[in-house]
Protein backbone atom coordinates (compact mmCIF):
# COMPACT_ATOMS: atom_id res chain seq x y z
CA UNK A 1 0.00 0.00 0.00
CA UNK A 2 0.92 3.40 -0.92
CA UNK A 3 -1.22 5.89 -0.50
CA UNK A 4 -3.81 7.46 2.18
CA UNK A 5 -7.42 7.02 1.61
CA UNK A 6 -9.32 10.99 1.84
CA UNK A 7 -12.01 9.97 4.68
CA UNK A 8 -15.65 11.47 4.48
CA UNK A 9 -15.47 13.02 7.86
CA UNK A 10 -13.72 16.32 6.98
CA UNK A 11 -9.70 15.55 7.94
CA UNK A 12 -7.53 17.39 6.12
CA UNK A 13 -4.90 14.47 5.49
CA UNK A 14 -3.27 14.31 2.24
CA UNK A 15 -2.42 11.04 0.45
CA UNK A 16 1.33 10.31 0.64
CA UNK A 17 3.38 7.39 1.17
CA UNK A 18 2.90 4.32 3.51
CA UNK A 19 5.73 3.80 6.25
CA UNK A 20 7.09 0.17 4.70
CA UNK A 21 6.01 -2.86 7.18
CA UNK A 22 6.52 -6.89 6.76
CA UNK A 23 4.07 -9.10 5.49
CA UNK A 24 0.18 -7.62 5.30
CA UNK A 25 -1.91 -9.45 6.58
CA UNK A 26 -5.75 -10.81 5.35
CA UNK A 27 -8.92 -9.64 7.02
CA UNK A 28 -11.30 -12.38 7.01
CA UNK A 29 -14.41 -10.50 5.81
CA UNK A 30 -14.93 -6.33 5.53
CA UNK A 31 -17.60 -4.58 7.56
CA UNK A 32 -20.92 -4.50 6.33
CA UNK A 33 -21.05 -2.35 2.53
CA UNK A 34 -22.80 1.45 3.20
CA UNK A 35 -25.35 2.30 0.43
CA UNK A 36 -23.38 5.70 -0.61
CA UNK A 37 -20.46 3.76 -0.85
CA UNK A 38 -18.76 3.12 -4.33
CA UNK A 39 -18.12 -0.18 -5.27
CA UNK A 40 -14.73 0.20 -5.78
CA UNK A 41 -14.38 0.80 -1.67
CA UNK A 42 -14.13 -1.06 1.25
CA UNK A 43 -15.42 0.60 4.80
CA UNK A 44 -13.29 -0.32 8.21
CA UNK A 45 -14.94 -0.19 11.11
CA UNK A 46 -11.98 -0.64 13.49
CA UNK A 47 -12.41 3.06 14.76
CA UNK A 48 -14.86 5.67 14.59
CA UNK A 49 -13.93 7.05 11.51
CA UNK A 50 -15.45 4.46 9.12
CA UNK A 51 -12.85 5.17 6.41
CA UNK A 52 -14.24 3.80 3.15
CA UNK A 53 -10.80 2.71 1.62
CA UNK A 54 -10.14 2.73 -1.79
CA UNK A 55 -8.25 -0.30 -3.52
CA UNK A 56 -4.44 0.08 -3.44
CA UNK A 57 -4.63 2.41 -0.19
CA UNK A 58 -4.31 3.05 3.32
CA UNK A 59 -7.10 3.83 5.88
CA UNK A 60 -6.58 7.25 7.56
CA UNK A 61 -4.53 5.49 10.31
CA UNK A 62 -2.05 3.75 8.01
CA UNK A 63 -3.66 0.40 10.32
CA UNK A 64 -5.55 -1.00 7.42
CA UNK A 65 -5.85 -1.19 3.51
CA UNK A 66 -8.18 -2.22 0.66
CA UNK A 67 -5.43 -4.76 -1.28
CA UNK A 68 -7.50 -6.14 -4.23
CA UNK A 69 -10.70 -5.81 -2.79
CA UNK A 70 -9.87 -7.43 0.92
CA UNK A 71 -9.28 -5.34 3.84
CA UNK A 72 -6.07 -6.20 4.73
CA UNK A 73 -4.31 -5.70 8.56
CA UNK A 74 -0.90 -4.08 7.35
CA UNK A 75 0.98 -4.53 10.37
CA UNK A 76 1.01 -8.25 12.63
CA UNK A 77 0.52 -8.53 16.49
CA UNK A 78 3.30 -8.92 18.90
CA UNK A 79 4.02 -11.50 20.58
CA UNK A 80 6.63 -11.52 23.57
CA UNK A 81 8.50 -14.63 24.19
CA UNK A 82 10.91 -15.19 27.47
CA UNK A 83 14.01 -15.44 25.68
CA UNK A 84 15.23 -12.54 27.36
CA UNK A 85 16.39 -14.75 30.42
CA UNK A 86 15.88 -18.14 28.62
CA UNK A 87 17.69 -18.01 25.45
CA UNK A 88 16.35 -21.63 25.07
CA UNK A 89 12.88 -21.07 25.06
CA UNK A 90 11.21 -19.14 21.53
CA UNK A 91 15.11 -18.80 19.56
CA UNK A 92 13.76 -19.91 16.32
CA UNK A 93 11.06 -17.22 15.60
CA UNK A 94 12.67 -14.08 17.70
CA UNK A 95 12.37 -11.21 15.47
CA UNK A 96 10.38 -13.21 12.68
CA UNK A 97 6.61 -12.24 11.09
CA UNK A 98 4.92 -15.75 10.35
CA UNK A 99 1.71 -16.60 9.36
CA UNK A 100 -0.70 -18.14 12.22
CA UNK A 101 -0.52 -22.20 11.17
CA UNK A 102 2.69 -21.41 9.25
CA UNK A 103 3.83 -25.38 8.56
CA UNK A 104 7.12 -24.37 9.81
CA UNK A 105 5.39 -23.99 13.59
CA UNK A 106 7.30 -24.85 16.42
CA UNK A 107 4.63 -27.12 18.25
CA UNK A 108 6.87 -27.11 21.69
CA UNK A 109 4.18 -26.98 24.66
CA UNK A 110 6.86 -25.64 27.17
CA UNK A 111 7.84 -22.95 24.16
CA UNK A 112 4.37 -22.03 23.37
CA UNK A 113 4.09 -21.57 27.36
CA UNK A 114 7.20 -19.15 27.43
CA UNK A 115 4.31 -16.59 24.80
CA UNK A 116 2.66 -13.50 25.91
CA UNK A 117 0.08 -12.08 23.18
CA UNK A 118 0.28 -8.07 23.60
CA UNK A 119 -2.41 -5.46 22.27
CA UNK A 120 0.61 -4.50 19.70
CA UNK A 121 -0.81 -4.89 16.49
CA UNK A 122 -4.00 -6.86 17.99
CA UNK A 123 -6.50 -4.56 16.48
CA UNK A 124 -9.30 -2.49 18.06
CA UNK A 125 -13.17 -3.57 18.24
CA UNK A 126 -14.87 -0.78 17.40
CA UNK A 127 -17.88 -0.78 18.45
CA UNK A 128 -16.69 -2.21 21.68
CA UNK A 129 -19.93 -4.68 22.44
CA UNK A 130 -17.78 -7.51 20.59
CA UNK A 131 -14.98 -9.57 22.36
CA UNK A 132 -12.00 -8.35 21.98
CA UNK A 133 -9.50 -9.39 19.35
CA UNK A 134 -7.44 -11.97 21.65
CA UNK A 135 -8.91 -13.34 24.71
CA UNK A 136 -6.29 -16.23 25.42
CA UNK A 137 -6.33 -19.37 27.91
CA UNK A 138 -2.65 -20.31 28.80
CA UNK A 139 -1.32 -22.26 32.00
CA UNK A 140 0.40 -20.63 34.94
CA UNK A 141 1.85 -23.18 37.48
CA UNK A 142 -1.39 -25.63 36.63
CA UNK A 143 -3.41 -22.53 36.80
CA UNK A 144 -5.76 -21.62 34.12
CA UNK A 145 -4.98 -17.78 33.52
CA UNK A 146 -6.73 -15.79 30.91
CA UNK A 147 -5.35 -12.61 28.97
CA UNK A 148 -7.90 -10.24 27.30
CA UNK A 149 -5.84 -8.61 24.55
CA UNK A 150 -6.74 -5.14 22.83
CA UNK A 151 -5.73 -2.03 21.17
CA UNK A 152 -7.43 0.76 22.68
CA UNK A 153 -8.42 3.98 21.38
CA UNK A 154 -7.12 6.98 23.63
CA UNK A 155 -9.41 10.34 23.27
CA UNK A 156 -8.45 10.54 27.21
CA UNK A 157 -4.80 10.38 27.44
CA UNK A 158 -1.39 12.26 27.69
CA UNK A 159 2.44 11.76 28.33
CA UNK A 160 4.05 13.16 31.55
CA UNK A 161 7.53 13.50 30.73
CA UNK A 162 10.12 13.98 33.68
CA UNK A 163 13.46 15.60 32.67
CA UNK A 164 16.36 15.17 34.18
CA UNK A 165 17.99 18.62 34.42
CA UNK A 166 18.75 21.54 36.89
CA UNK A 167 18.06 23.95 33.85
CA UNK A 168 14.97 25.93 34.10
CA UNK A 169 12.87 25.31 30.95
CA UNK A 170 10.03 27.51 32.17
CA UNK A 171 7.65 28.94 34.22
CA UNK A 172 4.90 26.76 35.87
CA UNK A 173 1.83 26.30 34.03
CA UNK A 174 3.63 27.70 30.86
CA UNK A 175 2.53 26.66 27.54
CA UNK A 176 4.26 23.98 25.80
CA UNK A 177 4.09 24.34 22.14
CA UNK A 178 4.61 21.99 18.57
CA UNK A 179 5.00 23.21 15.41
CA UNK A 180 3.54 26.89 17.02
CA UNK A 181 0.57 24.80 18.60
CA UNK A 182 -0.39 24.41 22.69
CA UNK A 183 0.16 21.11 23.14
CA UNK A 184 0.72 21.07 27.43
CA UNK A 185 2.22 22.66 30.09
CA UNK A 186 4.64 22.87 32.57
CA UNK A 187 3.85 21.28 35.91
CA UNK A 188 5.32 21.48 39.12
CA UNK A 189 8.98 20.36 39.38
CA UNK A 190 10.83 17.46 41.28
CA UNK A 191 13.61 16.74 42.68
CA UNK A 192 16.29 17.12 40.33
CA UNK A 193 14.02 17.47 37.49
CA UNK A 194 11.77 19.36 35.36
CA UNK A 195 8.25 18.03 34.35
CA UNK A 196 5.80 18.25 31.30
CA UNK A 197 2.57 17.32 30.93
CA UNK A 198 1.68 16.85 27.48
CA UNK A 199 -1.43 16.12 25.11
CA UNK A 200 -4.58 15.11 26.72
CA UNK A 201 -8.35 15.63 25.66
CA UNK A 202 -8.54 19.50 25.53
CA UNK A 203 -5.79 19.65 23.39
CA UNK A 204 -6.90 16.90 21.17
CA UNK A 205 -10.31 17.31 20.64
CA UNK A 206 -11.26 21.03 22.56
CA UNK A 207 -9.32 23.05 19.81
CA UNK A 208 -8.73 23.68 16.42
CA UNK A 209 -8.59 21.01 13.47
CA UNK A 210 -4.46 21.90 12.91
CA UNK A 211 -4.12 22.20 17.14
CA UNK A 212 -5.54 18.20 17.47
CA UNK A 213 -3.45 16.72 14.53
CA UNK A 214 -0.50 18.44 15.68
CA UNK A 215 -0.69 17.21 19.15
CA UNK A 216 -2.14 13.74 18.27
CA UNK A 217 1.23 13.43 15.87
CA UNK A 218 3.72 14.91 18.91
CA UNK A 219 1.69 11.91 20.67
CA UNK A 220 2.79 9.28 18.67
CA UNK A 221 6.19 10.33 18.08
CA UNK A 222 6.49 10.75 22.30
CA UNK A 223 4.76 6.83 22.74
CA UNK A 224 7.56 5.50 19.77
CA UNK A 225 10.71 6.62 21.17
CA UNK A 226 10.89 9.09 18.46
CA UNK A 227 12.37 13.14 19.11
CA UNK A 228 10.01 15.75 19.07
CA UNK A 229 10.34 19.37 19.24
CA UNK A 230 9.14 21.59 21.76
CA UNK A 231 9.38 25.29 22.54
CA UNK A 232 8.23 26.63 26.20
CA UNK A 233 6.49 30.02 25.96
CA UNK A 234 8.92 31.96 28.02
CA UNK A 235 11.07 29.50 28.32
CA UNK A 236 13.39 27.10 26.56
CA UNK A 237 13.76 25.38 23.53
CA UNK A 238 13.86 21.74 23.97
CA UNK A 239 14.46 18.02 22.12
CA UNK A 240 13.03 15.16 24.21
CA UNK A 241 12.90 11.46 23.33
CA UNK A 242 12.35 8.78 25.39
CA UNK A 243 14.98 7.24 27.01
CA UNK A 244 17.66 10.01 25.76
CA UNK A 245 19.42 12.72 27.27
CA UNK A 246 17.31 16.42 26.55
CA UNK A 247 18.60 18.99 24.55
CA UNK A 248 17.70 22.35 26.13
CA UNK A 249 18.24 25.59 23.81
CA UNK A 250 20.62 23.24 21.39
CA UNK A 251 23.13 21.89 24.41
CA UNK A 252 22.83 18.57 25.46
CA UNK A 253 21.96 17.72 29.48
CA UNK A 254 24.93 16.02 30.73
CA UNK A 255 23.65 15.45 34.43
CA UNK A 256 21.28 15.35 36.97
CA UNK A 257 22.05 17.19 40.06
CA UNK A 258 22.82 14.95 43.05
CA UNK A 259 20.55 17.15 45.62
CA UNK A 260 19.48 20.49 46.50
CA UNK A 261 22.55 22.86 47.59
CA UNK A 262 21.72 22.17 51.50
CA UNK A 263 21.85 18.06 50.87
CA UNK A 264 24.97 18.54 48.43
CA UNK A 265 26.75 20.52 51.89
CA UNK A 266 24.76 17.33 53.76
CA UNK A 267 26.41 14.83 51.56
CA UNK A 268 30.39 16.27 51.38
CA UNK A 269 30.31 18.31 54.83
CA UNK A 270 33.14 16.10 56.02
CA UNK A 271 35.14 15.53 52.72
CA UNK A 272 35.42 19.38 52.90
CA UNK A 273 36.22 19.78 56.17
CA UNK A 274 40.15 20.87 56.77
CA UNK A 275 40.21 22.15 53.21
CA UNK A 276 38.06 25.03 52.96
CA UNK A 277 37.07 27.57 55.18
CA UNK A 278 33.90 27.97 53.91
CA UNK A 279 31.90 26.45 50.64
CA UNK A 280 28.45 27.42 48.81
CA UNK A 281 26.80 25.37 46.98
CA UNK A 282 24.42 27.40 44.28
CA UNK A 283 21.05 26.13 43.84
CA UNK A 284 18.04 27.73 42.43
CA UNK A 285 15.75 26.50 44.92
CA UNK A 286 17.95 25.70 47.90
CA UNK A 287 21.60 26.87 48.02
CA UNK A 288 23.46 26.20 50.79
CA UNK A 289 26.68 27.33 53.11
CA UNK A 290 28.68 25.30 55.02
CA UNK A 291 29.76 27.18 57.65
CA UNK A 292 26.20 28.00 58.50
CA UNK A 293 24.47 24.77 57.76
CA UNK A 294 24.14 22.79 60.51
CA UNK A 295 26.45 19.74 59.28
CA UNK A 296 29.61 22.46 59.19
CA UNK A 297 28.48 23.20 62.94
CA UNK A 298 27.93 19.73 64.25
CA UNK A 299 32.23 19.36 62.53
CA UNK A 300 32.93 22.37 65.08
CA UNK A 301 33.06 24.73 61.81
CA UNK A 302 33.42 28.78 62.56
CA UNK A 303 31.81 31.02 60.83
CA UNK A 304 33.52 32.85 57.73
CA UNK A 305 31.67 35.91 57.91
CA UNK A 306 30.26 35.60 54.25
CA UNK A 307 26.53 37.24 53.60
CA UNK A 308 24.15 35.27 51.10
CA UNK A 309 22.14 37.22 48.78
CA UNK A 310 18.56 35.52 48.77
CA UNK A 311 15.96 35.10 51.49
CA UNK A 312 17.27 33.37 54.54
CA UNK A 313 15.08 29.72 55.45
CA UNK A 314 17.00 27.73 58.10
CA UNK A 315 20.49 27.98 58.97
CA UNK A 316 22.90 27.46 56.20
CA UNK A 317 19.79 27.52 53.56
CA UNK A 318 18.87 30.18 50.79
CA UNK A 319 15.59 30.26 48.87
CA UNK A 320 15.69 32.67 45.88
CA UNK A 321 19.55 33.57 45.28
CA UNK A 322 19.02 34.28 42.17
CA UNK A 323 16.63 33.82 39.19
CA UNK A 324 16.11 30.89 37.69
CA UNK A 325 17.74 29.70 33.92
CA UNK A 326 20.32 27.94 32.61
CA UNK A 327 23.76 28.91 34.64
CA UNK A 328 25.04 27.69 37.58
CA UNK A 329 22.55 25.40 39.75
CA UNK A 330 19.83 26.17 37.79
CA UNK A 331 20.01 29.99 38.22
CA UNK A 332 20.75 32.53 35.49
CA UNK A 333 24.46 33.93 37.28
CA UNK A 334 27.42 32.91 34.77
CA UNK A 335 29.80 34.24 37.76
CA UNK A 336 28.98 32.63 41.46
CA UNK A 337 29.61 36.12 43.39
CA UNK A 338 27.00 37.60 42.23
CA UNK A 339 24.90 36.41 44.61
CA UNK A 340 27.49 37.12 47.50
CA UNK A 341 26.79 40.43 49.05
CA UNK A 342 30.19 40.91 51.01
CA UNK A 343 32.05 39.47 53.78
CA UNK A 344 31.73 40.62 57.68
CA UNK A 345 35.50 42.35 58.49
CA UNK A 346 34.71 41.51 62.28
CA UNK A 347 34.72 37.60 61.53
CA UNK A 348 36.61 37.51 57.91
CA UNK A 349 40.06 36.81 57.35
CA UNK A 350 42.91 36.98 54.57
CA UNK A 351 43.80 33.88 53.30
CA UNK A 352 40.20 32.84 53.79
CA UNK A 353 39.61 29.77 51.36
CA UNK A 354 36.19 29.69 49.40
CA UNK A 355 35.08 26.80 47.30
CA UNK A 356 31.61 27.55 45.08
CA UNK A 357 30.01 24.69 43.35
CA UNK A 358 27.08 23.95 41.73
CA UNK A 359 24.60 20.84 42.37
CA UNK A 360 26.14 18.99 39.51
CA UNK A 361 29.99 19.83 40.08
CA UNK A 362 29.63 21.27 36.29
CA UNK A 363 30.68 24.88 37.78
CA UNK A 364 33.30 25.03 40.38
CA UNK A 365 35.77 27.64 41.43
CA UNK A 366 38.04 28.17 44.28
CA UNK A 367 38.94 31.73 46.02
CA UNK A 368 41.03 33.31 48.55
CA UNK A 369 40.53 36.33 50.73
CA UNK A 370 43.03 39.20 50.04
CA UNK A 371 43.98 41.46 52.09
CA UNK A 372 41.33 43.88 51.45
CA UNK A 373 39.00 40.57 51.91
CA UNK A 374 38.11 40.33 47.82
CA UNK A 375 37.96 36.78 46.88
CA UNK A 376 40.66 36.07 44.06
CA UNK A 377 40.83 32.95 41.96
CA UNK A 378 43.14 30.90 43.02
CA UNK A 379 44.44 27.27 42.03
CA UNK A 380 42.24 24.66 43.30
CA UNK A 381 43.47 22.14 45.64
CA UNK A 382 43.63 18.41 44.35
CA UNK A 383 41.64 17.35 47.65
CA UNK A 384 39.30 19.82 47.00
CA UNK A 385 38.88 18.68 43.17
CA UNK A 386 38.51 15.27 43.98
CA UNK A 387 35.24 16.19 45.81
CA UNK A 388 34.01 18.46 42.63
CA UNK A 389 34.74 15.28 40.97
CA UNK A 390 32.82 13.29 43.26
CA UNK A 391 29.66 15.69 43.06
CA UNK A 392 29.94 14.90 39.51
CA UNK A 393 30.25 10.81 40.09
CA UNK A 394 26.96 10.92 42.20
CA UNK A 395 25.22 13.03 39.38
CA UNK A 396 22.99 10.63 37.70
CA UNK A 397 22.58 10.74 33.55
CA UNK A 398 20.15 13.35 32.71
CA UNK A 399 17.01 11.49 30.45
CA UNK A 400 14.28 12.12 29.44
CA UNK A 401 11.77 9.72 30.51
CA UNK A 402 7.89 9.66 29.15
CA UNK A 403 4.90 8.08 30.76
CA UNK A 404 1.61 7.11 28.58
CA UNK A 405 -1.13 7.94 31.14
CA UNK A 406 -4.72 6.72 29.46
CA UNK A 407 -8.23 6.33 31.14
CA UNK A 408 -9.34 2.98 29.80
CA UNK A 409 -12.47 2.94 32.16
CA UNK A 410 -14.44 3.46 28.75
CA UNK A 411 -16.02 1.38 26.24
CA UNK A 412 -13.03 -0.60 25.28
CA UNK A 413 -13.96 -2.88 28.74
CA UNK A 414 -17.38 -4.07 26.62
CA UNK A 415 -14.38 -6.30 24.93
CA UNK A 416 -13.86 -8.21 28.10
CA UNK A 417 -17.20 -8.27 29.91
CA UNK A 418 -20.53 -7.64 29.71
CA UNK A 419 -20.81 -5.87 32.84
CA UNK A 420 -17.87 -3.40 32.52
CA UNK A 421 -17.95 -2.35 36.29
CA UNK A 422 -17.16 -5.63 37.42
CA UNK A 423 -13.78 -5.70 35.43
CA UNK A 424 -12.85 -1.98 37.09
CA UNK A 425 -13.82 -4.04 40.85
CA UNK A 426 -11.59 -6.85 39.73
CA UNK A 427 -8.73 -4.33 38.79
CA UNK A 428 -8.99 -2.64 41.95
CA UNK A 429 -9.11 -5.70 43.84
CA UNK A 430 -5.71 -6.95 42.12
CA UNK A 431 -7.57 -9.76 40.96
CA UNK A 432 -6.40 -8.66 37.27
CA UNK A 433 -3.15 -7.26 36.62
CA UNK A 434 -3.17 -4.40 33.03
CA UNK A 435 -0.23 -4.45 31.32
CA UNK A 436 0.46 -2.43 27.76
CA UNK A 437 2.35 -4.47 25.40
CA UNK A 438 3.36 -6.09 28.24
CA UNK A 439 5.28 -3.87 30.18
CA UNK A 440 4.15 -3.29 33.94
CA UNK A 441 1.63 -0.32 34.58
CA UNK A 442 0.29 1.42 37.49
CA UNK A 443 -2.75 1.91 38.14
CA UNK A 444 -3.86 4.55 39.63
CA UNK A 445 -6.38 5.10 42.75
CA UNK A 446 -10.08 5.94 42.39
CA UNK A 447 -12.69 5.53 40.18
CA UNK A 448 -12.37 4.61 36.48
CA UNK A 449 -9.52 1.80 35.21
CA UNK A 450 -6.37 4.96 34.80
CA UNK A 451 -2.93 3.97 33.88
CA UNK A 452 0.39 5.05 33.49
CA UNK A 453 3.41 2.80 31.86
CA UNK A 454 7.11 3.53 31.01
CA UNK A 455 6.87 3.59 27.09
CA UNK A 456 10.99 2.42 26.99
CA UNK A 457 9.52 -0.76 28.54
CA UNK A 458 6.94 -1.24 25.83
CA UNK A 459 7.68 -2.77 22.08
CA UNK A 460 8.86 -0.08 19.41
CA UNK A 461 5.97 1.20 17.63
CA UNK A 462 3.74 0.69 20.36
CA UNK A 463 1.47 3.28 19.24
CA UNK A 464 -0.36 4.70 16.54
CA UNK A 465 -3.28 6.88 16.13
CA UNK A 466 -6.88 7.39 14.47
CA UNK A 467 -7.63 11.20 12.97
CA UNK A 468 -10.61 11.46 15.14
CA UNK A 469 -7.55 12.23 16.49
CA UNK A 470 -6.91 9.83 18.43
CA UNK A 471 -4.09 7.47 20.06
CA UNK A 472 -3.81 4.04 19.61
CA UNK A 473 -2.72 2.22 22.45
CA UNK A 474 -2.30 -1.60 23.79
CA UNK A 475 -3.77 -3.13 26.35
CA UNK A 476 -3.97 -6.44 28.23
CA UNK A 477 -5.90 -7.54 31.16
CA UNK A 478 -5.05 -10.93 32.84
CA UNK A 479 -6.50 -12.91 35.62
CA UNK A 480 -7.43 -16.38 36.76
CA UNK A 481 -10.04 -18.23 34.78
CA UNK A 482 -12.21 -18.47 37.40
CA UNK A 483 -11.94 -14.45 38.07
CA UNK A 484 -12.72 -13.84 34.36
CA UNK A 485 -15.92 -16.24 34.53
CA UNK A 486 -17.04 -14.74 37.85
CA UNK A 487 -17.03 -10.60 36.56
CA UNK A 488 -18.92 -11.97 33.44
CA UNK A 489 -16.18 -12.60 30.93
CA UNK A 490 -17.16 -13.62 27.01
CA UNK A 491 -16.08 -17.17 27.77
CA UNK A 492 -17.55 -18.28 24.54
CA UNK A 493 -14.31 -16.27 23.02
CA UNK A 494 -11.69 -17.74 25.05
CA UNK A 495 -9.55 -19.67 22.92
CA UNK A 496 -6.16 -21.83 24.34
CA UNK A 497 -2.53 -20.31 22.62
CA UNK A 498 -2.29 -23.39 21.27
CA UNK A 499 -5.58 -22.82 19.01
CA UNK A 500 -4.76 -19.25 18.54
CA UNK A 501 -1.45 -20.46 16.95
CA UNK A 502 -2.51 -22.49 14.90
CA UNK A 503 -5.18 -20.81 13.65
CA UNK A 504 -5.40 -17.31 13.77
CA UNK A 505 -7.91 -15.71 15.30
CA UNK A 506 -11.55 -16.96 14.51
CA UNK A 507 -14.22 -15.00 16.46
CA UNK A 508 -13.55 -11.09 15.36
CA UNK A 509 -13.11 -9.23 12.19
CA UNK A 510 -10.53 -7.08 11.57
CA UNK A 511 -8.01 -9.52 14.05
CA UNK A 512 -4.76 -10.06 12.19
CA UNK A 513 -3.62 -13.07 10.77
CA UNK A 514 0.12 -13.02 11.67
CA UNK A 515 2.20 -12.27 14.44
CA UNK A 516 5.79 -11.22 15.10
CA UNK A 517 7.46 -12.71 17.86
CA UNK A 518 10.08 -10.56 19.89
CA UNK A 519 12.20 -11.08 23.55
CA UNK A 520 10.20 -9.56 26.09
CA UNK A 521 12.13 -6.13 27.92
CA UNK A 522 14.69 -7.37 29.96
CA UNK A 523 13.48 -5.15 32.74
CA UNK A 524 10.00 -6.42 32.76
CA UNK A 525 8.96 -9.43 34.68
CA UNK A 526 7.84 -12.64 33.34
CA UNK A 527 5.21 -13.68 32.54
CA UNK A 528 4.31 -10.29 32.37
CA UNK A 529 2.64 -8.85 35.48
CA UNK A 530 0.57 -11.63 36.42
CA UNK A 531 -2.11 -11.47 39.30
CA UNK A 532 -1.37 -12.32 42.85
CA UNK A 533 -1.56 -16.44 42.82
CA UNK A 534 -4.08 -18.14 44.87
CA UNK A 535 -3.19 -19.22 47.91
Amino acid sequence: MTEHTKVDFGAERVDGETASTPGPTVLEKAAPRSERMASNKIECNACPVLCQISEGRTGACDRYANADGRLIRVDPVVFLSRAADSPEAITSNADTTVEFGASSEVRDPVAEQALFVTGVGASSTYPDYKPAPFIVSSKRDDVDMVTVVTEGIFSYCSFKVKIDTDRFLGPEQSNVRCHGEIVGHVTTAEYGSQMLSLGGVHHLTGGSKKEGRVTCDMMLALGNKEAVELTIDGGASLVIRAGAAPIVDGVEEQRMRVGCGSATIGIFAKQWFGHADEVVVVDDHITGVLTEHQAGRCLGMTPSGLKIRGRKSTPGRYFQVANPGTGWGGTDIQDPLAIVESFDPAVAKPGMRLLMVSTTGEHAQWYELDQNLVPRIAAMPDAVRGTVERIGENCEPSLATVLFLGGAGGSLRAGATENPVLLTRAIKQRLVNVTCGGAPTYVWPGGGITVMVDVSRMPDRSFGTVPTPAIVAPIEFTMTYDAYRDLGGHLDAVRSLESVLANGPEHTEGAPLARRTIARHPDNPWPPAMPPMPG
